[in-house]
């Protein structure tokens, strides 16, 4: 069988069972254009590593590459359309995971702030919609992918919840949003509704002035604008600047500093956490939580009053 036949047999074979990631299924096809039209069995261990290998140093996408690979080959072997996988047996040395950035409250003012330097005659909706994901990401602590994919129909401004749809783990769940987020989202709409809607109460709610979609990269790169204005550099001791979904672990480890300041008891409310997250276990929420000083101090606060009242009573 052909390379692109195949590929394109997978991508059905996936779709059958829920996929719904347009990466992958851009990435599988970045490959056959790369390969080219070739048998299966044809040898092509020089194109396969020029594809994994891409422009400049080895990156997480290397591994996520791989990893795409790996499934379509595993699956085309499987089915008798290839006899052998092309992919090398040793793994390339991956650089350290980013460690995920707590933005400050004074950061994320920044950040809302700096976000007229979007202003556009083009687009005038362009810095508004952008504030608004920011205000979104931080108050839901939904995925960035989450929140571009949502429509109108999604957002209901009348019970204060944003159903997300066909999450990462192909579930869908609720999310309730407070007042002050519900009220900057209703302003949004209504002028959301101002632009062209392809879909009617369908279309999506973060969109372009012609209505279509907000591309994912378009988004990443109009972030990196926002931070650079918002004076927001590379942390010390990391090699990359903080992120637009790092806004997701800082709204989780604000809601967990949230519950310790107000004496909750955090280890019962960390699987509803997981839940408001969409994460599939609690191990998931625990590494979103990262040790920051001002977490630190509480727990050892938390502890010390513990302590002292365990020596209260004699203990």
């Amino acid at each position: 069988m052909k390379l692109v036949n195949a590929i394109e047999t997978y991508i059905e074979f996936q779709q059958s069972m829920g996929l719904k990631s347009t990466t992958a299924r851009r990435t599988l096809r970045q490959y056959a254009r790369t390969v080219g039209d070739v048998d299966l069995d044809t040898p092509v261990p020089h194109q396969v590593l020029s594809f994994l290998q891409g422009k400049g140093p080895v990156t997480s996408t290397w591994r996520v590459k791989f990893r795409l690979l790996w499934g379509f080959y595993r699956y085309a072997i499987s089915r008798g359309y290839a006899c052998s996988s092309p992919l090398p047996a040793m793994l390339p040395k991956f650089p350290p995971q980013q460690t995920p950035y707590i933005y400050s409250t004074q950061e994320i003012e920044r950040l809302l702030e700096a976000t007229s330097v979007l202003d556009s005659r083009y687009s005038r909706l362009q810095a508004p919609m952008f504030s608004t994901l920011i205000k979104l990401l931080y108050g839901s602590a939904i995925r960035v992918s989450e929140a571009l994919s949502l429509t109108l129909r999604d957002v209901d401004l009348v019970e204060g919840v944003i159903t997300v749809r066909d999450t990462k783990f192909h579930k869908s769940r609720f999310v309730p949003i407070g007042p002050r987020l519900r009220n900057e989202l209703i302003g949004l709409a209504d002028r959301r509704r101002r632009l062209p809607m392809p879909s009617g109460e369908d279309s999506l709610f973060f969109a372009s002035r012609t209505g279509s979609a907000w591309p994912y990269q378009r988004v990443i790169t109009l972030f990196q604008r926002v931070r650079s204005a918002a004076n927001i550099s590379i942390p010390v001791g990391e090699l990359r600047p903080p992120r637009l979904h790092d806004l997701r672990h800082t709204a989780a480890m604000h809601r967990v500093i949230a519950w310790y300041q107000s004496g909750q008891d955090v280890q019962r409310l960390l699987p509803q956490l997981a839940t408001y997250l969409g994460h599939l276990d609690i191990r998931s929420t625990q590494r979103y939580l990262q040790t920051t000083p001002a977490l630190l101090e509480l727990a050892c606060q938390r502890f010390a009053d513990y302590a002292s009242t365990g020596d209260s009573n004699g203990e």
